[in-house]
This record gives C-alpha cells, structure tokens and sequence, in this order.
C-alpha cells in the first residue's frame, strides 16, 4: 500500500479507524458497518481490547474488503480501556507494544495477512506525543524488531522535528489526524475529561474532515486556525455519528 508524504497538497489521505476492540462476548462499535469505507483497520492486539477470536475475526473482516490491517498496541490496561497512563520504564511499554504486535501478526499471517503499521492506542499514543523520549523508545524498539513497518503519530505543528527524529533511528512515519476529535490551540488532541472533545453531530465531523484534507488546517478549542500534516484520516468506531458520516468522506477523499 502507498501512503502520503504527510503534506496534504496533492497527497492521498487515506481513512482509518480503530477496530477489534471487543473481548470476548463483549462488543464495542459497529465493525461491520465501518470496514466497507475505510481503507486502514487499526486492530486491538490484546493491550486495552481484544482477544484471540476478536482479532482473527477483525483481520478475516478486513481481509474480505481489501483494507490494510495495523497493529493497535496499547498500555497493558484492559480495564481501563488503555485510555490511563502507566507509570512503567519506557523500555517496558516498548516491550509490551512489541508483544502485542507480535501476537496479531501470528494471527493475521494464519490469515495470509501482513501488518502493514503500527499505531499506538490511548494513553500511549498521547503520552508518545508529549514524551520525546518515549516516542524515541517506541522507534528504536520498532527498528530493532523484524516488523519493519510505519509507526502513525499525530501530526502536529512539530511533525518536522519527529521526521527528522524518526530518519535518524529508521523508522517511517505516517502522520495522523482526526475528524472527530477537538485539537488544542496547540495542536494536539483535547482531553476526553473535557465535555465537547468528541464531536457527535454529523456535521461538524465532515466540517473538520473536509479542512484537513482540503488545505491541512484545523480550527481549534480557542478558534485558532492551525496547519498539520496527514497521510491518514481517523474516525472512531465506537462514536455512532462517525459511523453515520464516514460515506460522506469519500466524496473528498
């Protein structure tokens, strides 16, 4: 699969979502309904979601509708949905991302399917961002392992400064953003604590969606208008609305 350069002009963004985050007889959104109009499946692989039969079902499901499958890691936190921060040495949540893409590539290669990135889930993918040091530990563990595939952050007004960070460990990069999500003045995305930081009216995800890809920008909590870069347009799959909106991203896409 060919991704973007991370600049929108004249770049394909393609969409992702984040998907196999049941457990067991427990389901979240609606995977089904999503998989047809989306063209990356960021698969739960064990950390927040997931389980054997969960992620074996989420790659057969993209399989049959030709959509590239990525790994999710998260924090080891399932009962906190991977959505809190774990005081662990960065080493270790590098080593715990690993077993997790681990486990969902034995899967899907059972599948006859390749993991084709890796994007954090949660609480680790905002602590990425704000912790240098620990996005540089993801990399090199990343580096160092035999996935040898992207690893998706947020793109930000400092997505220059984790290129070059990124070139110099050896790892690709594919810059994220999100339709759904409300992004702080400085550009990253705003707490889910806070009431409003995920939008659940149709048309203001298709508003922000058509900003990103049509020019790069964004409009932000303060009214700010911000530019950031994105191969890859996330929507979530257990926000009912986004689901409702998502055939309306083609006709930009």
């Amino acid at each position: 699969m060919t991704f973007g350069s991370g600049e929108n002009e004249g770049a394909v963004v393609k969409l992702n979502a984040d998907v196999g985050e049941g457990f067991g007889a427990w389901s979240m959104g609606d995977d089904a309904a999503l998989m047809p109009h989306i063209d990356m499946a960021n698969v739960a692989c064990g950390g927040h979601a997931s389980d054997p039969l969960t992620m074996q079902a989420t790659v057969r499901l993209a399989k049959q509708h030709g959509v590239v499958v990525g790994a999710h890691p998260s924090y080891p936190d399932l009962l906190g949905f991977g959505r809190r921060p774990l005081p662990m040495p960065h080493s270790e949540a590098a080593l715990h991302m690993l077993a997790q893409i681990g486990a969902l590539q034995a899967i899907a290669s059972a599948e006859g399917v390749d993991i084709e990135y890796v994007k954090p889930h949660g609480a680790l993918y905002n602590c990425m961002m704000d912790d240098l040091e620990l996005m540089a530990e993801l990399m090199k563990s990343l580096a160092e392992s035999q996935f040898d595939v992207p690893l998706m952050i947020l793109g930000t007004a400092d997505h220059e400064a984790h290129a070059r960070m990124a070139s110099e460990i050896g790892v690709q990069l594919l810059f994220e953003a999100f339709a759904d999500r409300r992004y702080t003045p400085e550009g990253r995305l705003q707490s889910r604590a806070i009431e409003g930081s995920v939008y659940h009216e149709s048309q203001q995800i298709l508003d922000q969606a058509e900003r990103i890809i049509g020019d790069g920008s964004i409009i932000t909590s303060d009214g700010s208008v911000i530019r950031i870069p994105s191969d890859a347009l996330c929507v979530h799959g257990d926000n009912e609305e986004s689901i409702n909106t998502v055939k309306e991203f083609r006709k930009f896409l």
